[in-house]
């Protein structure tokens, strides 16, 4: 990706290629030591609204991974990602380089598939998890 990986290019890179990986995915943002980029694919049925997203990246994702990075470091060998089911659809959330990539998944009958092109994607990119 072009760029420093904090840099905007690299971001709106991440961004564009997560919203191309596979057709279900209708949302994806990057935050990254302070700054927020985010997209949406137009004409998203029960999309959330820009704000309400806002909200989610910088106040519930973060606190959702900073319980979970803590619990996992105690004894489950850290944390890879976290997969939330809202009624609308599947939020992917995992630990990134300076903050987290936060993914929106169409509620497709099985997420499992689509959050490993994910993590494919992401590869080396990923955070790693702290040793205990």
């Amino acid at each position: 990706m072009p760029g420093s990986p904090g840099s905007s290019a690299a971001m709106q890179s991440l961004l564009d290629a997560l919203l191309a990986l596979h057709p279900s995915i209708r949302y994806a943002a990057v935050y990254r030591d302070g700054v927020l980029a985010s997209a949406t694919k137009p004409d998203i049925a029960s999309a959330s609204s820009a704000e309400s997203d806002t909200d989610e990246e910088l106040l519930v994702n973060p606190a959702i991974l900073a319980l979970t990075i803590q619990r996992g470091n105690i004894d489950c060998g850290g944390l890879q990602f976290v997969l939330i089911r809202y009624g609308n659809f599947y939020q992917f959330v995992a630990p990134h380089p300076g903050g987290h990539v936060s993914v929106a998944i169409e509620p497709v009958r099985d997420p499992v598939p689509v959050v490993e092109t994910i993590l494919e994607l992401l590869g080396g990119d990923l955070a790693r998890p702290a040793e205990p």
